[in-house]
């Protein structure tokens, strides 16, 4: 199978999605199943991963009854709040919920780089183990010194760092200290053998004005460090919409990875989505 490991479906009038902002202009707006299917079919993705978009339970409910209802979502990956007393509780009734394959506490949103690493959050990362789920870490580059605490933490909890942790490429054309210390600290996660990495949302990290020159050697580190085996395919389907096509993006993905063989590709594309989400 291919999967697009990483895609969204918003309402408006369900959910506030307060981090919209003005410049998200072109992207407020609907988007559902029937919005994304005709680009699948174009491209040939079998499947995706849907990951919600807003810091709500009745988010995760949202995207539930979608999967309950769409074929080609595989998994979803919701959204739990990990400081309420009933935490644990909530971890294990959603374990039970079909399709549900991952929490992801949207951690770019919180002002504290260390607020993951809370003691009190310990029972609800072992009932995460105990529940087999995995781990989506939402996060800027400021965030990863607390991510890899939290990989020598949790050793047996599967992680899997979204759209490479944000590398902020249109801001770092002229600073290539800035994105040498990012592929530092990617290097230094990477050696956790638990933590996997998205080769998603780049697009939109780069900007409009985005160049392939300035994209694919960043794409191209994140295969050196993760390597086709913990490297897992996303397009980040609406968002990346800011930027570019999403054929144009996948397009751009199979550029950056021209220099693998066809059995690491299909790894990359689909294969590993499979394993670290469960999905057979």
């Amino acid at each position: 199978m291919r999967i697009d490991a990483h895609q969204h479906y918003w309402q408006l009038g369900r959910s506030d999605y307060a981090w919209m902002q003005p410049q998200h202009g072109a992207i407020r707006r609907d988007f559902m199943p029937p919005d994304l299917a005709p680009l699948l079919t174009a491209v040939g993705i079998d499947g995706t991963i849907l990951v919600q978009a807003d810091a709500t339970a009745r988010e995760t409910d949202f995207l539930l009854e979608i999967a309950a209802t769409t074929p080609s979502v595989l998994g979803v990956v919701g959204w739990i709040d990990f400081t309420d007393a009933d935490a644990v509780a909530e971890v294990e009734r959603r374990a039970g919920q079909p399709k549900l394959r991952g929490l992801r506490p949207m951690l770019e949103f919180i002002d504290d780089p260390d607020w993951i690493l809370q003691s009190a959050f310990d029972p609800v990362f072992q009932a995460m183990l105990r529940c087999e789920l995995s781990f989506d870490a939402l996060v800027h580059p400021q965030h990863l010194p607390a991510l890899d605490i939290l990989a020598r933490r949790y050793p047996g909890l599967p992680m899997v760092i979204d759209h490479g942790a944000k590398p902020r490429l249109a801001a770092w054309r002229n600073d290539a200290a800035a994105l040498q210390a990012w592929a530092q600290d990617m290097r230094q996660m990477a050696r956790h053998p638990q933590v996997f990495c998205k080769l998603s949302g780049l697009l939109t990290e780069a900007g409009a004005r985005w160049q392939a020159g300035e994209l694919l050697p960043a794409m191209r580190i994140l295969l050196d460090l993760f390597g086709p085996e913990r490297l897992i395919w996303g397009s980040d389907w609406p968002v990346m919409t800011l930027a570019g096509g999403y054929a144009q993006w996948l397009e751009l993905s199979e550029r950056a990875l021209a220099g693998i063989s066809d059995r690491q590709r299909d790894a990359i594309f689909g294969e590993v989505a499979e394993s670290f989400y469960r999905l057979t």
